[in-house]
């Protein structure tokens, strides 16, 4: 009679908003959690059932996956601490704050023969999944002009504001849809954007608009806004190519709806039901992919792409002018 894997040991590494999305993910999976973080932790383990570690020195002898939910700036450095412990690695996007330091990281993994994972959620979303299928099979021929939008309300930690912690709007809200963008669309070339700020000191406002130039010759306008508290979440896309559209809003009932060439019966995407988590969805590819040996959805070059091509935006509002990104592409295993 074959023995049952033993669990998951699993350390959670921060214990904000963003936690309560991936614990239930892991607990899902039967994983046995050990939660560290500076503040939080008891009352995240208290609700959860989770355990908690007095120090990381304390949590790397406790585990052999860590998940990272902290601010960005400390990314890099608490997974270059755990690829030393040798513990696989799931990151909370962005992988890092700069390129550089994202670059950095991916290395050490596949040194170290480590599996590291960016959890860059939107591709675990049905909608993006079914698009991204749909344009793999030639659904919408060649892509034109993909538009990509995502707003809600401002952040209410300050830290998200600190452009040098968090890289402000562009880099953790809009960081999602840039790597859609090139998710569905292939590799960046140069890179446009502009960015706005208002509101109140109670109240902050941000706004920013980043134009993608496409290797392929596609165009993608990505838009994002942090508006005032009372603003619902929402997003959208609106994939346009030679032979079809794909849209899909998340403010409007009839979820995927397509204008494609007739073929068969129908002419919708199946539409996203929300029964199923997508953090719960990528924590079982990830899963998947250390015990198969598999590559997940994402890896490590994708979440070194989606930080080149944030910062290159970062760049271009800082500058004013278009910034090249073609020479600064990464080529990388997807560890």
């Amino acid at each position: 009679m074959k023995r049952p894997d033993p669990p998951l040991r699993v350390g959670l590494i921060g214990a904000g908003a963003i936690s309560h999305a991936h614990v239930p993910g892991w607990l899902a999976l039967g994983a046995r959690i050990t939660v560290y973080s500076h503040v939080g932790a008891e009352a995240l383990a208290s609700q959860y059932g989770l355990e908690v570690a007095a120090s990381l020195d304390e949590l790397w002898s406790a585990v052999d996956i860590v998940d990272i939910v902290t601010p960005t700036s400390t990314h890099a450095g608490l997974a270059l601490a755990a690829i030393e412990k040798g513990v696989h690695v799931v990151c909370e996007k962005p992988l890092a704050r700069t390129a550089d330091e994202a670059r950095s990281v991916v290395d050490a993994a596949a040194h170290a023969g480590v599996r590291l994972f960016p959890a860059h959620v939107v591709r675990y979303f049905p909608e993006f999944f079914e698009a991204q299928r749909a344009i793999e099979r030639n659904r919408i021929g060649r892509p034109a002009v993909f538009r990509f939008r995502r707003q809600s309300a401002a952040p209410t930690e300050a830290w998200f504001f600190d452009e040098t912690v968090s890289g402000g709007i562009v880099m953790d809200q809009m960081i999602h849809d840039l790597d859609q963008a090139e998710w569905l669309g292939g590799p960046v070339r140069r890179v446009f954007a502009r960015l706005r700020r208002g509101g109140t000191a109670n109240s902050e406002v941000v706004a920013a608009h980043v134009i993608l130039d496409h290797e392929s010759g596609l165009i993608s306008h990505v838009q994002g806004t942090w508006g005032n508290p009372a603003l619902p979440f929402s997003y959208s896309f609106d994939l346009a190519g030679d032979a079809g559209v794909l849209r899909f809003d998340s403010t409007r009932d009839d979820s995927v709806r397509v204008a494609l060439p007739a073929r068969g019966h129908g002419g919708y995407v199946p539409e996203a039901s929300g029964v199923s988590s997508p953090y719960a969805a990528e924590i079982a590819d990830f899963v998947h992919a250390i015990h198969s040996g598999e590559p997940a959805r994402v890896g490590g070059a994708d979440g070194v792409r989606a930080v080149l091509v944030a910062e290159a935006a970062l760049e271009s509002i800082s500058s004013g002018s278009a910034v090249e990104i073609t020479n600064k592409s990464f080529i990388g295993e997807r560890v």
